[in-house]
């Protein structure tokens, strides 16, 4: 069995990023094709927040080392302030130092085949290049969704370091993986002369966790819920024309308290939502909750009449993660999301109700009724079953370990 290097910053016990699922999951599969995962992650003391419940899913035969780092905006900070310079390329830069230094230390004690980093934390693929310049070693970036973007970061200074970072992974990398066909294209289009090295591995869900049926009843019951679960971006995801369709609706009595109401579980914009809901004076028929362990959030999406999507169009080389534990969660999906994205394209493929653009307060409020009568009803489409089956992260790691087996061969 060959060993796998894996420098991952979103791993347990962090909260509040379902990008801890990604590495995890692949932590789990990857020995059943031949790898040995060893991760490189940082001090728990980085997290803003931390949680312990998914801790046992780490099998006990994956070596876990905790780098020291530390988060400019708590440790670094003077009266809730810090400089600028102090959280580029982001926050945790500081990793580096220990990750680099641990890293060479892990490689002489457990001699992996190759190296793998992952975003969205851009100082994991300084520490993947400075591993793989010093090491030697094949190196596979994880890009997930695209790095630099005409608009983001906003920082000129931050943006031409991402840009930096992207340069170097697309020189050393053996390949560099996206998680949408768009984010694909995209980089095929701006690195012509590394065009193949990009490979896409999408998201997915973990079958274990959906091993236990969900608890019997209802979240509300004689209510229709509508939920929502995980982040909502003010841009990204912006809820503001679905809250006007749905005081529309109130105003002329096509929707009525008591009968519907929208769950945003873990939003993290919280005042953002409450702003809207107060605006619009929808105050009986919106939810905002806090986050629940991993489990409980999945058996609340299971429990829920049907699941929110959303995705703008400023994001449409990129698909929320959340989209793979909706399919496998077999509710239908209320997609909000802009119609010519990655994420518009994979409501399609998998069978579900045609996409709503989600900038479109009109065609909501002219959706919203019929959607709801035939979610009532039972009416309404169900998801291939062939499409669930392949997001599951067992085929993802099966995905990953023969790119890694054609990269080390």
């Amino acid at each position: 069995m060959k060993t796998l290097l894996m420098i991952a910053f979103h791993f347990p016990p962090q909260a509040g990023s379902s990008g801890i699922q990604r590495t995890l999951g692949f932590a789990r599969h990857l020995p059943m094709h031949g790898w040995r995962p060893v991760i490189l992650s940082v001090d728990p003391r980085a997290y803003p927040e931390t949680r312990g419940d998914q801790l046992d899913e780490i099998p006990d035969e994956v070596p876990v080392h905790r780098a020291w780092a530390l988060d400019s905006a708590r440790h670094l900070a003077w009266r809730g302030r810090y400089l600028g310079r102090l959280a580029r390329p982001d926050r945790w830069w500081t990793w580096r130092w220990a990750a680099v230094r641990d890293g060479l230390r892990l490689i002489d004690q457990y001699r992996p085949a190759a190296l793998w980093s992952t975003y969205p934390i851009p100082t994991a693929h300084v520490i993947g290049a400075r591993l793989q310049r010093y090491s030697g070693l094949p190196w596979l970036a994880d890009f997930r969704d695209p790095m630099a973007q005409d608009d983001y970061p906003a920082d000129p200074v931050t943006h031409s370091q991402y840009v930096s970072i992207e340069k170097a992974a697309f020189a050393q990398a053996r390949s560099c993986v996206m998680t949408t066909p768009g984010a694909a294209a995209l980089y095929g289009a701006r690195y012509p002369a590394h065009r193949d090295k990009i490979a896409v591995i999408e998201n997915g869900y973990d079958e274990r966790v959906f091993r236990t049926p969900p608890e019997s009843t209802p979240l509300r019951p004689g209510c229709l819920t509508l939920l929502h679960s995980g982040i909502v971006y003010p841009s990204e995801r912006d809820p503001g024309p679905l809250f006007q369709a749905l005081r529309r609706l109130k105003e002329s009595g096509q929707v009525r308290s008591g009968e519907v109401c929208l769950r945003f579980r873990a939003p993290v914009h919280e005042a953002l939502l409450r702003d809207l809901t107060a605006t619009h004076g929808l105050g009986d028929f919106i939810e905002i909750l806090p986050p629940l362990p991993y489990a409980k959030a999945i058996d609340e999406m299971r429990r829920a009449d049907a699941l929110l999507l959303m995705q703008a169009a400023n994001c449409n080389a990129q698909i929320p993660a959340k989209f793979y534990e909706y399919l496998r969660a077999g509710r239908p999906i209320l997609s909000l999301v802009a119609p010519e994205g990655d994420t518009a394209a994979a409501v399609r493929t998998a069978g579900c109700e045609p996409p709503v653009a989600i900038d479109d307060a009109d065609a909501i409020a002219g959706h919203l009724p019929g959607y709801l009568a035939r979610l009532r009803a039972g009416t309404l489409a169900p998801v291939d079953s062939v499409t669930v089956r392949a997001a599951e992260r067992g085929e993802r790691a099966r995905e990953l370990a023969r790119l890694l087996d054609g990269v080390c061969d």
